[in-house]
C-alpha cells in the first residue's frame, strides 16, 4: 500500500490545499482495505466506495483508493456525514468507517504545539491510533449489490419525458415505464411533467373502471 504521506501529498494537489478531512478520507480507506485485505489503490473494480458526503473527505478517499464516479466505483450518498462505506464487491463483505464524536477534543493531545483548532486536527488525524479516531462497523446494503453497482448496457426511454435511462435505473409505475425523475424520486421538479404524469394515471385508471 502506498504510504499515508505520499496519498496526502496527492489528494493535496487536487485539492490544491491539505485539510484535515481529507486526512480523515484517506486514513479511512487504508483502514477498509486493511480490513477486506485488499491492495490499494485499486487498479480494478473489486472495491466499491459509498461516501456520505461530498467534498474534502472526498478526495482523500479517492487519493488512497483510485475509486472514481466515472469507473463506477465511487457513490455519493450525500446525507452530511463524513463517513464512507467499503465494498469488496467479489465477497460482499462490507465495512461503514466513521469519525468518533471526540476526535476533535483529542486532537489537541496529540498536537499540543498547533497554532489553532484547524491545525491541531490536520495534525492529529494523521498520527492519532485507529482505535481513537474511527467506529468501525459490519454493515448489510440494504438494496442487493447487483442492483448497485447496475447493469451496464441496458437502456430504456421514459414513457412520459422521452429522455433515455441507461443501467437498468428505470422503475414501472402504474404500468409505464419511467425514469427516476418522472416517478416522483428525482430531484428537482418539473410542473410540466406532474402535468403529464397526473393525466396518464387518470387515464390508466379509467381504463379500469
Amino acid at each position: 500500500m502506498q504510504s499515508l504521506e505520499l496519498i496526502l501529498r496527492e489528494s493535496a494537489r487536487h485539492h490544491k490545499h491539505l485539510c484535515p478531512r481529507q486526512v480523515l478520507g484517506a486514513r479511512m480507506s487504508l483502514l477498509a482495505g486493511e480490513m477486506l485485505e485488499l491492495e490499494l489503490p485499486r487498479t480494478d473494480k473489486r472495491l466499491l466506495v459509498i461516501a456520505e458526503t461530498d467534498g474534502c473527505t472526498v478526495d482523500g478517499i479517492i487519493a488512497a483508493t483510485r475509486c472514481h464516479a466515472g469507473a463506477r466505483t465511487l457513490r455519493i450518498l450525500d446525507i452530511g456525514k463524513v463517513a464512507a462505506t467499503f465494498v469488496d464487491t467479489r465477497t460482499e463483505e462490507t465495512i461503514r468507517i466513521v469519525p468518533r464524536r471526540e476526535v476533535r477534543t483529542l486532537a489537541g493531545d496529540y498536537a499540543p504545539s498547533a497554532r489553532d483548532k484547524w491545525e491541531a486536527m490536520l495534525i492529529a488525524y494523521q498520527v492519532m491510533p485507529v482505535s481513537e479516531l474511527f467506529s468501525i462497523q459490519r454493515v448489510s446494503l440494504n438494496v442487493p449489490l447487483s442492483i448497485i453497482l447496475a447493469r451496464p448496457g441496458m437502456k430504456a426511454v421514459c414513457e412520459l419525458c422521452d429522455e433515455e435511462i441507461m443501467n437498468g435505473r428505470e422503475v414501472v409505475k402504474a404500468g409505464l415505464i419511467l425514469c427516476q425523475t418522472c416517478a416522483g424520486n428525482g430531484y428537482y421538479y418539473s410542473s410540466t411533467t406532474a402535468s403529464v404524469y397526473e393525466m396518464a394515471i387518470s387515464s390508466l385508471e379509467g381504463q379500469h373502471l
